[in-house]
């Protein structure tokens, strides 16, 4: 039952019927209706004042009484200045919610056939990951999510950068300072054995530029002639001519990364389809800067570097190769886009989930890719995300002061089991359950935390706060959920049925209950939503505004205290469905909810 459909004919035919105006129903906007007032949907009537010839509250007043007596789902209606509040049937809420409940997969959309990939993560393999990552990765994995249930097949990827300066800055320091030291030797995980080293060089290399400026070099020529960097710059050299003993170093200091980034993300709960190597597709893009210069996209300099002039489009100009042919990462992300539109013939769109401090590079990649004749590149997205602080400043790399994604989950994990244990919700937890529980609230308040915000802001990460069992935080919707679920757990020990779910017939609703079944029909608009705006932060809000209105309906009634019977099935039907949307919503956000907490 799409009540939205059926409101926009309702009131297309009263304004055709009223003012002999034809309207496209689907043209016709409804929006909720603002809690201080009487009604479910609104819409505003402002616009059509040109067509009734009256002010916008007769107008509202005549297409009220019109979709009264002629639309079954409307009982009622206010009109507050220029908008008609629309309140719905009280039979209505009852058959809505028995639609809902029937269906196994609610919220999940038909397949379409078609194929979106989501390119996330695509750490560098000098260094573990941070917190910067955690917000990539959870934002890029939770819209991989939404899209599946919106009824794409999903291709999810990262590309790993593990060539360059950096990662030769990390082996010079190893082969200097490491005396053979490896992840087993060392008991610390791979890539964050090779992070101790990219640190070192770091330190090492200030010293060398301090000792030339003392030696009378000015800071600049310090900085391009120390030892170090003209090592790491040699053994760049040595990988890329394939010498044997410097490629073997970089394949296992590589493979010590990958372990690393293995364990962290099987303790994230994320996955990927395929992983590019940016070792593999660096030259990709070559050939198509080839094409391009030869079809005048492109121009040459004198010195025989290759550049693009978006001058036009309101850029500038963007060198695509080098003076010495080799290529850049403009050239490789070209050559990448192509390659993965020819390995998935169903791939439609590609979403890059990339700091906004490339935003600019992704909108010269976009219309090069278009400029170069290619169509898709219209539906190429950069999903944009801003910062994340900490209460102690912004994280710095080189110096060691990155929050690290595993230190950082593995103290979340802790503050849970500490709230946990304080407000004595694990009374009869064996420590297998516990410990479980605690890693669920843990990375669950994190998630949660980093996904409730637009991506498009920066943000504070506040732990504590993030934590908390009320508010809008995720151990407050996951208390929920496990509320709900001690329900059902007690119900069936009273042979209520709790699978076929149904409000029977006769019973009256209240308010509250027809807001909480509004807010289930809610889910598929805002699974749509959340996939065409790129929003998981649409989900977080709707999963707390259901739990927030659960907890309002399950302080005003009670659940089994009715000697009707009808009516405890009901409440405890409606209760079991908003769990079921509760674990849905939070699935698609890469939470877990519990059953006991």
């Amino acid at each position: 039952m799409d009540i939205v459909s059926q409101l926009q004919q309702g009131i297309a035919a009263g304004l055709k019927s009223l003012y002999d105006h034809e309207v496209a129903a689907s043209e016709l906007g409804l929006q909720p209706t603002r809690k201080e007032f009487e009604g479910t949907y609104t819409f505003v009537t402002f616009p059509y004042g040109k067509i009734s010839k009256k002010n916008p509250v007769e107008t509202g007043e005549e297409l009220g009484s019109y979709l009264r007596d002629n639309c079954d789902v409307v009982a009622g209606y206010n009109v507050v200045k220029g908008f008609l509040n629309i309140e719905l049937s009280t039979a209505l809420w009852a058959n809505l919610f028995n639609e809902i409940a029937q269906k196994s997969n609610f919220g999940s959309f038909p397949r379409k056939g078609e194929t979106v990939m989501v390119e996330y993560s695509s750490p560098n393999t000098n260094k573990p990951l941070h917190l910067g990552h955690l917000r990539n990765i959870f934002l890029g994995y939770s819209v991989s999510k939404i899209y599946d249930a919106f009824g794409y097949d999903v291709v999810k990827v990262q590309i790993i950068n593990d060539r360059g300066i950096h990662i030769c800055k990390s082996m010079v320091a190893w082969q200097r300072f490491g005396n053979g030291e490896t992840p087993e030797t060392s008991g610390l995980k791979g890539d964050k054995l090779v992070g101790k080293y990219y640190v070192e060089f770091d330190k090492a290399y200030k010293a060398e530029i301090s000792e030339l400026v003392a030696a009378g070099q000015s800071q600049e020529e310090a900085e391009k002639q120390a030892p170090l960097l003209l090592e790491a710059q040699e053994l760049l050299r040595k990988w890329e001519a394939k010498e044997p003993d410097t490629y073997a170093l970089w394949e296992q200091m590589n493979g010590w990364v990958y372990k690393g980034f293995d364990a962290t993300y099987e303790q994230m709960g994320v996955t990927f389809d395929k992983l590019y190597y940016e070792s593999n597709t660096y030259l990709l893009g070559k050939e198509q800067v080839a094409e391009g210069l030869k079809a005048g996209h492109f121009f040459a300099k004198d010195d025989g570097s290759v550049w693009v002039d978006l001058t036009e489009e309101g850029l500038d100009q963007k060198i695509v190769q080098r003076s010495d042919g080799t290529a850049v990462y403009m050239t490789q992300d070209i050559g990448t886009a192509i390659q993965r539109f020819k390995e998935y013939p169903g791939l439609i769109k590609q979403v890059y989930t990339v700091g906004n401090e490339q935003d600019y590079h992704f909108k010269v990649l976009f219309l090069i890719l278009k400029k170069l004749g290619y169509k898709w590149a219209e539906e190429c997205y950069h999903l944009s995300y801003g910062m994340v602080d900490l209460p102690s400043g912004k994280m710095k790399s080189r110096e060691g002061t990155v929050v690290d994604a595993d230190d950082l989950m593995g103290e979340m994990i802790a503050t849970a089991a500490h709230h946990t244990k304080e407000l004595g919700k694990i009374d009869g937890f064996t420590d297998v359950q516990a410990n479980e529980l605690y890693d669920t609230i843990g990375l669950g308040a994190l998630k949660y935390f980093l996904l409730k915000v637009d991506p498009k802001k920066r943000m504070l990460f506040d732990p504590q706060e993030s934590i908390e069992f009320h508010g809008n935080t995720g151990p407050f919707i996951q208390y929920t959920h496990a509320r709900i679920s001690a329900i059902i757990r007690r119900a069936k020990e009273l042979a209520i049925e709790t699978e076929t779910l149904s409000i029977p017939s006769g019973v009256e609703l209240s308010q509250t209950e027809n807001e909480l079944i509004y807010l289930l029909s809610e889910l598929p608009n805002k699974v749509k939503m959340a996939a065409e705006e790129y929003l998981p932060s649409v989900i977080a809000q709707y999963v707390y505004d259901l739990a927030k209105e659960y907890n309002k309906f399950y302080a005003e009634f009670a659940i089994f205290g009715e000697q009707a019977a009808e009516i405890t099935a009901s409440r405890v039907a409606l209760s079991a469905q908003v769990a079921k949307n509760i674990k849905y919503g939070m699935s698609l956000l890469g939470i877990h909810v519990p059953d006991r907490m």
